[in-house]
């Protein structure tokens, strides 16, 4: 099982000694002037893999000289390189080097537009600390994952309350049961901006449902999969208050034809997935 915690994870695998930052299978070379990514086949050895690559007396002379403490990398330099990180797990692992390295990652995550805790058991200190510190981020997705989520209402809170909140265009919670309407309440009386919502797989009702349809009149794509705590009068309030709603899942969900015949009537462009209407209504 793999629990992730943000201030305490191992920091095998990266070396802090050399110039090199061994990183998921590749090489991050810093050179003086320019920084470059050095695939599987560039010819460096890689001690954390156990193998050797043939190089040439000059090259590895070369090598040699150009070796420095990365300890004396500037911030944003270090910044720049774990921008191009995808992998939550190495921003962790690169955190926890020094006191540096953290400021380095801090200042990445500051422009990064994408987070995603999908996969993570991460919990509600680790997801709230890091959005806390990701100021332009856009979309943030902690779905459930694979050993099951820690998120609760804190988290939400301490989502709501953070820089990046009221800019944010997606957000996915699917699957992740620990939440409840008083956490997604207060989330998205602060995500104004929001243009894409999973709830799918909670245990959220109407209330929930009311509190969207006041306050995210941009949606466009709603998810409730298997929300069945959510009724009709529910649905029927996201189609008269958010204009630009045009797909709305509602598997597991008990609607009628009735009620979405009459969804049809006041938002043509709405869609109900799956949906009962075989041919479309025209108003």
């Amino acid at each position: 099982m793999e629990v992730l915690r943000w201030e305490a994870l191992s920091t095998a695998g990266i070396e802090t000694g050399s110039w090199m930052l061994h990183i998921s299978g590749a090489k991050m070379a810093l050179r003086k002037a320019s920084v470059e990514v050095h695939d599987s086949n560039c010819g460096m050895d890689v001690e954390g893999d156990q193998q050797q690559h043939k190089i040439s007396v000059g090259e590895k002379r070369k090598l040699e000289e150009t070796r420095i403490c990365l300890c004396h990398v500037p911030v944003d330099v270090l910044a720049h390189i774990f921008l191009q990180l995808t992998s939550f797990k190495d921003l962790a692992w690169a955190s926890g080097v020094c006191r540096k390295w953290k400021e380095g990652v801090r200042e990445a995550l500051a422009f990064r537009e994408k987070l995603s805790f999908a996969g993570w058991r991460a919990d509600d200190v680790t997801v709230g600390g890091l959005v806390q510190g990701a100021t332009k981020l856009l979309e943030l997705d902690i779905s459930l994952g694979r050993w099951g989520s820690r998120i609760t209402d804190g988290g939400l809170h301490w989502i709501a309350s953070s820089q990046c909140c009221p800019n944010l265009t997606s957000i996915s919670l699917w699957g992740v049961t620990g939440v409840t309407d008083e956490g997604v309440v207060e989330l998205v009386k602060m995500a104004r901006s929001l243009e894409h919502l999973n709830v799918g797989g909670t245990f959220i009702t109407d209330v929930s449902v009311l509190a969207i349809a006041d306050h995210s009149h941009h949606l466009k794509v709603l998810n409730l999969w298997g929300c069945r705590h959510v009724t009709e009068s529910g649905i029927v309030a996201l189609a008269r208050s958010c204009p630009k709603l045009t797909s709305i899942n509602v598997w597991g969900m008990n609607i009628s034809l009735t009620c979405e015949l009459r969804l049809a009537r006041m938002n043509p462009n709405l869609q109900l997935k799956p949906s009962q209407v075989r041919n479309p209504v025209t108003s």
